[in-house]
């Protein structure tokens, strides 16, 4: 369960960091879909270091991958596809992204 909330953390922190704020008082954002592929165990001790990115991007869609790594050894912990879908913070609708956002963080 803390591998799900580690990869909804980072996906935030990432929006949150290269967004602008307009927007971000634009979109907000809700989970459709997440795959994850868990490789081994993380103990209490470990340092993790999670790198995420964004695959395909459309307007109502935006694919993120994130990699779950024990950073003493690099070893691949787990591998996570999340499908985020963005929405209008005022009416909870789906909203479109404008091209310049995409454009921003698509791969």
């Amino acid at each position: 369960m803390v591998y799900l909330r580690w990869v909804q953390e980072i996906a935030i922190a990432h929006w949150r960091v290269l967004a602008s704020a307009e927007a971000q008082e634009a979109i907000s954002w809700v989970v459709l879909r997440h795959e994850i592929d868990y490789k081994t165990a993380a103990f209490p001790a470990d340092e993790i270091q999670l790198l995420t990115w964004v695959g395909k991007a459309t307007r109502l869609t935006f694919e993120r991958f994130t990699e779950i790594k024990r950073k003493a050894d690099g070893q691949l912990l787990a591998r996570a596809r999340t499908l985020w879908c963005p929405i209008d913070p005022n009416t909870g609708k789906p909203t479109r992204v404008p091209a310049e956002v995409r454009a921003q963080f698509s791969t």
